[in-house]
């Protein structure tokens, strides 16, 4: 039997009904899956029953790959000893496919980093993860949890918390509740500014989250005489909506130092 590793962030699910309930929680639109994290498979025994699949997985502790390796036969060739973080997606799929897993708590944030990086090959996810952090990406604006990762992946995913998982259905189990939301792309392709800049200005604004936004972009170059009278400058990051995020974002791309 696989041993949960510390170092790893693993937490065994071991409610089979919560484990059907979130595999249900995946849409049919795409028929490539990638799993993160399956260890003793309990989400991939519900998975290969959907024939509407095509599934891989992704896996890093060598003792589960051994033991998925050896009770899904019909996987042969699609179990991958590696590292998610590190790994380029398009080595698995070449084009786009859905995403799934009981996502390690340690490593959530990168995980969902790495979503953004490949939002347009990553239409939809469906996760578990710490139920502050899944709270933090579905928060909107006006509330303490509104961050970095809830306005970029916003920008490019309707978000949805679906329910809640207390500690007692894991082993071990974890000393924080789950929750598992649901990430589905919209219809956005591009935002109408440089999405690099985006980035930037969206981590340097929430990087000084209790000060005025006026404050957090000195070290942003741009003519900042431009906008000085602008009311974004008198905000707090969670006053700012995605759009009002992008807007402020295509303001300093028009006013470069000259």
């Amino acid at each position: 039997m696989v041993k949960a590793k510390k170092h790893l962030g693993q937490h065994f699910l071991t409610d089979l009904e919560i484990a059907q309930r979130i595999v249900t929680s995946l849409s049919n639109a795409q028929n490539r899956v990638m799993e993160i994290g399956p260890g003793t498979g309990v989400l991939t025994q519900y998975l290969v029953q959907r024939p509407d699949i095509d599934l891989n997985l992704i896996e890093l502790d060598r003792e589960s790959v051994e033991y998925l390796t050896a009770h899904y036969q019909e996987l042969k060739g699609r179990i991958f000893f590696k590292d998610f973080l590190k790994l380029d997606l398009k080595e698995i799929f070449d084009e786009s496919f859905a995403l799934i897993g009981n996502f390690p708590y340690n490593i959530s944030g990168p995980i969902f980093f790495k979503v953004f990086e490949y939002r347009n090959q990553i239409p939809e996810v469906v996760g578990m993860l710490q139920k502050e952090v899944a709270e933090r990406l579905a928060s909107g604006p006006g509330t303490k949890v509104y961050g970095v990762l809830s306005v970029l992946l916003q920008a490019f995913y309707k978000i949805d918390y679906l329910f809640t998982v207390g500690a007692h259905v894991f082993n071990p189990p974890p000393k924080v509740q789950s929750g598992v939301i649901r990430l589905t792309r919209n219809d956005v392709k591009a935002l109408p500014c440089d999405e690099k800049l985006f980035v930037k200005v969206v981590k340097a604004i929430f990087n000084q989250r209790r000060k005025a936004i006026r404050n957090s972009l000195k070290a942003i170059p741009f003519n900042k005489e431009a906008i000085a009278d602008h009311v974004y400058l008198t905000r707090r990051p969670e006053q700012m909506s995605v759009d009002d995020f992008i807007e402020l974002t295509c303001m300093i791309e028009k006013n470069p130092l000259k």
